[in-house]
């Protein structure tokens, strides 16, 4: 164990809606620089889970920490600490109208207050990070869905966030597509990037996870390692779960 403190702090954590507990008594650490993958069925609150940490959806109840500072209700707290979290959607949400290079480069300067020179400095250092920086000048209807999710990836990383989440940013791309969305992922885990991710590749949990956290109904029932999980699950849930998403 480490003496540093976890850069992401769950204590706790309830989120309802209506009846339904879609996070239901969550708590966890997250250590900086470590990759951590939340799997599990549809509907166990995965990404409910990840929209709370950046408080897309506000907690019925429950604490999160971020890099040492509580999140309140304060709006301005809110965005500043957002600032610092990258996310990244299953659905690309890049604005259709604006090239590659403006959609990377417009919260640099809104949020940011970056000059539209440096901004567009980073933005192609990001798009070559990602690997398609000859697509600065094309619009999103032009890409592939995987190299929209690369330059979504791009303007994220273009912040400069302490934190990256991933919401399922495979599931909505042709299969060919996903290994190089996968190896961008892959290259940001290696570089020490602190990651949480909702994803059920398995082969990129066995390749990047420094741990994963297997939820259903809501609740954390296994929190491993890779080798944990595959080796050697504890729950009878994980083991049937694994055995249905293995087969395939």
């Amino acid at each position: 164990m480490t003496d540093q403190k976890p850069i992401i702090v769950v204590k706790d954590l309830y989120k309802y809606f209506g009846e339904i507990k879609a996070v239901d008594g969550v708590s966890m650490d997250i250590e900086q620089g470590k990759v951590v993958v939340v799997i599990g069925p549809s509907g166990s609150g995965k990404s409910t889970l990840l929209r709370c940490i950046n408080h897309l959806e506000e907690p019925t109840s429950g604490e999160i920490w971020i890099d040492g500072e509580k999140l309140t209700h304060a709006a301005k707290q809110i965005n500043e600490i957002r600032a610092e979290i990258g996310m990244v959607f299953q659905l690309f949400n890049l604005f259709p109208h604006l090239s590659v290079l403006e959609n990377v480069t417009l919260a640099q300067k809104v949020i940011r207050g970056r000059s539209q020179d440096e901004a567009n400095q980073i933005a192609m250092e990001k798009l070559k990070r990602v690997g398609i920086p000859e697509k600065a000048d094309a619009y999103p209807s032009n890409l592939s869905g995987g190299q929209q999710q690369r330059v979504a990836i791009a303007r994220a990383l273009a912040m400069d966030p302490k934190i990256m989440l991933f919401d399922e940013p495979t599931s909505a791309l042709d299969p060919e597509m996903i290994k190089e969305v996968l190896d961008v992922m892959l290259d940001l885990a290696q570089e020490g990037m602190t990651m949480v991710c909702v994803s059920h590749e398995m082969g990129f949990v066995r390749s990047a996870a420094d741990e994963v956290v297997f939820m259903d109904f809501g609740k954390i029932v296994e929190h491993t390692t890779p080798e944990g999980l595959f080796n050697n699950p504890q729950n009878d849930r994980t083991k049937l779960f694994l055995s249905q998403i293995l087969e395939h």
